[in-house]
């Protein structure tokens, strides 16, 4: 039913999708967290790690290591020297204890001089990280008055058969309509060619993402679509918005995200008309800028039974910034370019702030994390996360960056759906 997805961010930008690297060679040491736990930590349990010290050379060495915790925005937590002295082919193992009590996510670094051997982020108590709304006071207004703009325009729904991607039990369209502004946004929809009501998954997708589709025939009892937010994937030849995430930062009725939004919510209107829908199980999947429009599908239609965003963007932008370089430094600097203060560039994007949309939120959420992402760092997933008030649940990956297990993610996607249909 479910198929490995295509990395969520632009190849411009693909070091956004990678696996996190443990080890990095310094001189001849080289250091490695040891998967001894989970690397995150719940209360009264204390956090503690295993570093493994060797040599690449297998030579004897000596060193005197620094080690370093941080939180994730890097206010120091801790920092001590550890020597380290190793015989010909033999390695050390250090106990770290970061000795961290508040709950956030943290960074360790291992540092042989100026060359660093390790990297890696570690979580303490997440369900209580807290990060408090910023929403205006004219949020849910504003929202409002973006839905009944999108209700006036007329969709016009096409779809067109793609015989080339089709098979015998799902035939699959080219799907097009009209969303807010008058924009046309498109994407591959599979359909049984059964007659009869089926459950929908929608997949939303990341930033930047080329077309893609499902196999046709890999879950002949449900209905995928694949939408793409105008400008992007299938609508790339036809992008007039540049930087997505940059433009129109001036002003919240300008900002990109706010068409974008729409055509999450125009992806629903179509889906619901379909005469092949079941209308009470229509599900919502998604990664990066796709887990966004994830939790922003909830958080604006209660059409969708429920919801399962991973390594999601978007939340909790004041922090965001202070811990990325992307997307920070693009929109930071077209908000320069159009006189905004720092507090005024925060303000428009409270429009847009996940972390605003969670409490929204009515269906069941499952949201997948990767504990080194270095581009929607945990910290910003549970920013929002913790915000909703229906039924949720999360895994944490401990390895991954910015992505998920997909041979674990998509099972567990799976049995969440089927066990929340209405």
């Amino acid at each position: 039913m479910y198929l490995r997805k295509p990395d969520m961010i632009a190849a411009a930008v693909a070091l956004l999708c990678t696996t996190f690297s443990f080890s990095v060679s310094g001189q001849s040491l080289r250091a490695s967290a040891v998967a001894d736990s989970q690397w995150w930590w719940l209360a009264p349990q204390t956090p503690s790690l295993t570093v493994e010290v060797s040599d690449s050379t297998g030579a004897a060495s000596s060193a005197d290591l620094r080690i370093v915790v941080t939180t994730d925005n890097y206010v120091p937590v801790m920092e001590e020297t550890r020597s380290v002295t190793l015989a010909a082919g033999d390695t050390a193992r250090l106990k770290v204890n970061p000795r961290v009590t508040l709950p956030g996510f943290y960074r360790l670094s291992v540092n042989d001089g100026d060359k660093r051997l390790l990297d890696m982020n570690f979580g303490y108590e997440p369900e209580n990280v807290v990060s408090l709304p910023d929403s205006q006071p004219d949020f849910d207004l504003f929202w409002e008055k973006a839905l009944d703009e999108l209700a006036d325009v007329d969709p016009r729904y096409t779809l067109q058969e793609v015989d080339s991607l089709s098979g015998e039990k799902r035939r699959v369209y080219l799907a097009s309509m009209r969303s807010l502004g008058g924009d046309t946004i498109s994407g591959y929809i599979a359909i049984p060619v059964k007659e009869g009501k089926y459950p929908v998954h929608i997949i939303y997708n990341g930033y930047g993402v080329d077309p893609w589709c499902v196999g046709a025939d890999d879950a002949p009892d449900w209905i995928h679509f694949i939408p793409f937010a105008r400008g992007q994937g299938y609508g790339k030849k036809y992008n007039k918005y540049g930087d997505w995430v940059a433009y129109g930062v001036a002003s919240p009725d300008t900002y990109y995200y706010r068409g974008a939004f729409m055509d999450v919510v125009r992806a629903i209107d179509f889906i619901y008309q379909l005469p092949q829908t079941d209308r009470d199980n229509i599900f919502a999947e998604g990664g990066s800028q796709g887990g966004a429009f994830t939790l922003v599908a909830a958080a604006l239609d209660d059409r969708v039974a429920a919801i399962a965003p991973y390594i999601p963007f978007m939340s909790d932008f004041p922090d965001y910034f202070n811990i990325v370089h992307w997307p920070a430094e693009p929109v930071r600097k077209a908000a320069k370019e159009a006189g905004m203060s720092d507090e005024d560039m925060y303000k428009m994007l409270s429009y847009f702030d996940m972390k605003n949309m969670a409490r929204r939120i009515k269906c069941p959420v499952l949201m997948g994390v990767g504990l080194q992402d270095q581009v929607c760092p945990p910290h910003t997933n549970f920013s929002s996360y913790n915000l909703i008030t229906s039924p949720k649940e999360f895994i944490i990956y401990r390895d991954l960056g910015h992505t998920v297990d997909y041979p674990d993610w998509n099972p567990r996607v799976r049995e969440f759906f089927l066990r929340n249909r209405r």
